[in-house]
């Protein structure tokens, strides 16, 4: 359906940018718009081919909104910094919840390893790798 639906609609958009493009001042709100939506394409069109990606981003949107909503509260935790720390946080907390990675359990079992884990391997530690692995090493567990 993605194929049948959305490539034609994002072929028109795309026809769409180019053609106005001309005509707006690249510095002006509409040309900036223009330029954006021109760079981000590829993650715009990325839904197409994976259909694990949700056509929208509202799921995202509203497990980051937290964070967004709480962000000039956090000014007052006694420092900029402070606050800076904590929405960052609540950002990671969300991206568990999001990957379906308890935060507690997560944060225990990170915050243990991040300073001896290799920098080439970080990766690891995102918490949708870090779900992955922990899976993979029970079921070695259980194998043997």
């Amino acid at each position: 359906m993605r194929q049948q639906k959305s490539v034609p609609v994002l072929a028109a958009l795309r026809a769409w940018l180019e053609e106005q493009t001309p005509f707006h001042p690249p510095k002006g709100p509409l040309g900036q718009a223009l330029s954006y939506a021109r760079r981000q394409w590829d993650a715009l069109t990325r839904f197409v081919c994976d259909a694990r990606l949700p056509l929208d981003n509202n799921r995202s949107e509203g497990a980051l909104r937290k964070a967004a909503l709480g962000r000039k509260n956090f000014l007052f935790v006694g420092h900029e910094a402070a606050g800076e720390n904590l929405a960052g946080l609540y950002a990671l907390v969300a991206t568990c919840e999001a990957n379906g990675v308890n935060p507690e359990d997560y944060l225990a079992d990170v915050l243990l390893r991040v300073q001896t884990h290799p920098n080439a391997r970080i990766g690891e530690l995102l918490p949708h790798e870090w779900k992955r692995l922990r899976a993979a090493d029970a079921s070695q567990r259980l194998a043997s």
